[in-house]
């Protein structure tokens, strides 16, 4: 195999020597071959007897220094770079760190607020239930009191004064009074007079020739409106004293009644004015009963 010429090897020292090294001895071999020429042109022009000067090597040291300054400064900023890269990755991370405390922070308090939100629920639920248990106690209530409209199955009954005229025929409140309580007695859950709702604080009265009910002046006939099972209640006001005493007035006294089924009747509720108190004030079940209590306002 033939040895490889002095071309062959300088190209592969080329090749094998790094890159920046490679650069500065290209340049310093350029300038030692300018150098070399323009001394040798010198010494061609002087006859090889003038003085030697010193400037190229001044320029080639200043050629060399610059470049040197060169890679100082390209060295420095890509030092400088990093250093500001590295800087802002930090930056970047402290960041993402605090949000993800901050991220753990707002979860913890979605996790309070919805305990929260369900003990708040629970409250509502049990408050929601005690709220329609009262309004359906409060419906109850005000259907025997008299103070709800009511309807349902029931009789009829229609008082009128005795036809003839004879003095005495007339319907009074007694006779009146004795139907409701026999009615109150067999089993009756509403009654009404003439449409007057009656309630445990309803009066009947005479006012001269005329039957008062709450108040409300009424006139015959009478028609006494009383729901409660249909098919025992005319049997069970029958079997009351007062029922008796009531069914026995036709043959004293003359006065009409006819009693009739019903299977549904609607009856109003009470004048609100009854329900104010007139001498009662709210008080306790340990109360001394015997103490005189304030009276409130009609």
């Amino acid at each position: 195999m033939p040895e490889p010429t002095l071309e062959q090897l300088r190209h592969q020292d080329r090749v094998s020597t790094p890159l920046l090294t490679l650069i500065t001895q290209q340049s310093l071999d350029e300038d030692y071959l300018h150098v070399a020429a323009r001394k040798a042109a010198e010494r061609a022009a002087t006859g090889g007897d003038g003085p030697r000067r010193s400037r190229p090597h001044r320029t080639a040291a200043v050629v060399v220094a610059a470049f040197g300054l060169l890679v100082t400064v390209a060295a420095l900023q890509t030092s400088a770079r990093a250093g500001v890269d590295d800087a802002g990755r930090a930056s970047l991370v402290s960041r993402i760190d605090e949000s993800r405390d901050d991220v753990a922070e707002l979860q913890r308090q979605i996790v309070k607020l919805r305990e929260l939100n369900v003990g708040l629920q629970d409250n509502l639920d049990e408050v929601t239930s005690s709220e329609q248990a009262a309004q359906n106690r409060k419906v109850r209530l005000g259907a025997v009191s008299g103070f709800r409209a009511v309807s349902g199955p029931g009789i009829r009954i229609t008082v009128d004064d005795d036809p003839s005229g004879i003095p005495g025929g007339e319907v009074k409140d007694s006779d009146l009074a004795l139907l409701v309580n026999g009615l109150w007695r067999a089993g009756a859950e509403a009654i009404s007079i003439n449409g007057m709702r009656l309630t445990s604080r309803s009066a009947i009265r005479n006012s001269g020739i005329v039957i008062r009910v709450n108040f409300q002046a009424l006139s015959p006939p009478y028609v006494v409106a009383a729901i409660g099972d249909k098919d025992t209640l005319q049997g069970r006001l029958l079997d009351t004293a007062s029922g008796r005493q009531f069914f026995d007035l036709p043959n004293q006294v003359g006065i009409v009644v006819d009693m009739d089924n019903v299977d549904q009747l609607s009856l109003p509720a009470a004048p609100s004015r009854l329900l104010r108190l007139r001498s009662a004030v709210q008080g306790t079940a340990q109360q001394n009963l015997n103490q005189p209590q304030k009276e409130t306002e009609p």
